[in-house]
C-alpha cells in the first residue's frame, strides 16, 4: 500500500487516453476501479486509487439523466471522459464520469478512493479524519480531492488540472453488488469496489 503522501513524479503517472475508456456505462464503471484520480492544484497534487464506482447507464431512473437534460445536469451529457459534478444532501458535492457518447447522458459516480498523493492536504480539507475516511463514500472524496463546481464540465483526459491515469499497480479482485441508499432501481448491480480494500464505503457485507 502507498501511504507516504509523498509527491509522485509527473513522469511516473499516465493520463488516461479516451480512447481507453469503454464507451458503455457499466463497463466504464468496472475499468475505473484501480485507475487514479488526480487533482493538481495551486497547493499541490491531490490524488487516490478509485476503489469504489456506481454505474448510471441510458435509462437508469436512478440517474440524473432520466428526464432529460438540462442547464444544471448539461455536463453529464458531453462525451465520455468528463466530469460531471453536483451537489447534494445541501452539504456535499459528487463527482462523476461522463459514459456513452456525446449527447446520451449517462455516467459513473466515484464513491471511494484510496488516498496518494497530498494526504496531509487531504487530512486538513477533511477536518482532521483519519486515513481510512478521507475518501472513503463520495462526499468525502469530493472534499478530499477539493471538488466543486469548478470542475463541473472538464475534460478528463485532456491537459488540465482535473485527469484520471492509468493504474500504478495491479487491481484486485472486483465485486459487485446493489448501489446504495438508492430509493430508485435499487436492486440493480451496479456497483463496482476492489474486494477487501479497507477503502470501501458501505456496510461490511458490501465491502468483502
Amino acid at each position: 500500500m502507498e501511504h507516504s503522501g509523498k509527491a509522485i513524479l509527473p513522469g511516473r503517472l499516465r493520463r488516461l487516453r479516451r480512447a481507453e475508456l469503454p464507451v458503455d456505462t457499466v463497463e466504464l464503471a468496472r475499468y475505473l476501479i484501480g485507475k487514479i484520480a488526480v487533482h493538481d492544484t495551486n497547493d499541490g497534487r491531490l490524488s487516490g486509487r478509485i476503489v469504489e464506482t456506481e454505474a448510471y447507464p441510458v435509462g437508469d431512473s436512478a440517474g440524473h439523466a432520466f428526464r432529460g437534460e438540462t442547464q444544471r445536469n448539461a455536463s453529464l451529457f458531453l462525451e465520455r471522459g468528463h466530469a460531471y459534478v453536483y451537489f447534494t444532501y445541501g452539504s456535499s458535492f459528487m463527482l462523476n464520469v461522463t459514459s456513452e457518447a456525446a449527447g446520451v447522458g449517462a455516467g459513473v459516480l466515484l464513491r471511494a478512493l484510496e488516498p496518494l498523493d497530498g494526504i496531509d492536504r487531504m487530512q486538513r480539507l477533511r477536518g482532521g479524519a483519519g486515513l481510512l475516511d478521507l475518501a472513503r463514500g463520495p462526499g468525502r472524496l469530493a472534499q478530499a480531492m477539493q471538488i466543486d463546481f469548478q470542475q463541473d464540465g472538464v475534460d478528463l483526459c485532456a491537459a488540465g488540472p482535473l485527469w484520471l491515469a492509468t493504474s500504478r499497480r495491479k487491481t484486485g479482485a472486483i465485486g459487485k453488488s446493489v448501489r446504495i441508499g438508492l430509493t430508485r432501481n435499487v436492486d440493480r448491480e451496479l456497483r463496482f469496489y476492489e474486494r477487501g480494500s479497507p477503502y470501501v464505503s458501505g456496510p461490511k457485507r458490501l465491502r468483502e
